[in-house]
């Protein structure tokens, strides 16, 4: 997948551009279904599927709000990239697009820049000034600009329509199988690694620690999990909660830093700097304390052997 920063001159005339716009945050089930739109228009052209998106979610800058994702950029583009997106065109969100008309942002970046031919939209997508633009605005302008358009309805999920908000509060609330029946895939996060205490380490148990760049995560707890690394996929146990420590004074809440370790299983290699895409399979246990190194080594191996043997019952099944 290309994926294009900003208005720049194309690298090359795209052919039969299809094209959605939106900020597909979780990228779930109902946003599966239109960029599998967008695939199939363009691929019955001999054409190119195109997303527009956007590198700041419009609340973060028009309320200030701090912003709060089920997958940031990064892991965005990662998806993007596994659905077989050709190109993801990412605009910088700020003041002067935000008070861009809605057919000013159709004329001027779909028609003039990209040349689209077709567009596809969420039966509830809104972009431009005011979030006037909608799938019945880009209907009325289609024989002015020259481009077909199609809607994609919703997607239901145990009587429920699909959105990235009901996803986001099953993540925070620990509801693991709600969440991946609405995201349509296991509950992830994407990270980089940073170095830390290297404490995991000198235990024995080298975890990755992630800077999650605000993607929201499940409840504070031990997690099995799993990843892939160069081609291979590894079990790991993921420990959501604070910072590593056997004093009491964990619990005081000045010392209340939540952070997210992986430590990975059969792994050796060098992974800082690196980003790392975790998903959730179950939850093992709270957050628990302990007094000395020899408890939490003991407990890291009853951990380790609740997610193998839950791998050997799914192996066998």
């Amino acid at each position: 997948m290309e994926t294009i920063y900003g208005i720049n001159v194309l690298t090359r005339k795209i052919p039969f551009p299809v094209a959605t716009i939106g900020m597909f945050d979780g990228v779930h089930r109902g946003h599966q279904k239109i960029i599998e739109s967008i695939r199939e228009h363009a691929l019955a052209k001999q054409g190119e599927s195109v997303i527009i998106t956007f590198n700041r979610h419009p609340k973060n800058v028009l309320e200030n709000r701090p912003p709060s994702f089920i997958t940031s950029l990064e892991h965005r583009l990662t998806l993007f990239g596994h659905l077989g997106v050709d190109h993801t065109v990412v605009l910088p969100f700020d003041k002067k697009l935000a008070y861009m008309s809605a057919e000013d942002f159709i004329h001027e970046i779909m028609v003039c820049w990209l040349g689209v031919k077709r567009i596809v939209l969420g039966f509830n997508c809104h972009f431009g000034r005011d979030r006037e633009g909608d799938i019945g605005l880009v209907r009325s302008l289609a024989a002015t600009y020259g481009y077909e358009v199609y809607e994609c309805p919703p997607v239901i999920y145990q009587g429920q329509i699909i959105s990235s908000t009901a996803i986001r509060q099953a993540i925070l609330k620990g509801e693991l199988e709600t969440a991946e029946g609405m995201l349509g895939r296991p509950v992830s996060v994407l990270g980089t690694v940073v170095r830390k205490s290297g404490r995991g380490k000198t235990l024995g148990y080298p975890t990755a620690n992630l800077d999650l760049h605000h993607e929201v995560r499940p409840p504070r707890g031990v997690y099995g999990t799993k990843l892939r690394w160069a081609g291979r996929e590894y079990l790991a146990l993921t420990n959501i909660g604070l910072r590593p420590t056997f004093t009491r004074e964990l619990f005081t809440s000045e010392n209340e830093t939540m952070e997210i370790e992986v430590h990975i299983l059969d792994f050796h290699e060098n992974i800082y700097g690196q980003n790392l895409e975790v998903q959730f399979l179950f939850k093992i246990r709270d957050e628990i304390p302990f007094t000395t190194s020899e408890e939490l080594k003991m407990q890291i191996e009853r951990d380790k052997e609740a997610i193998l043997k839950r791998e050997r019952l799914h192996t066998i099944s």
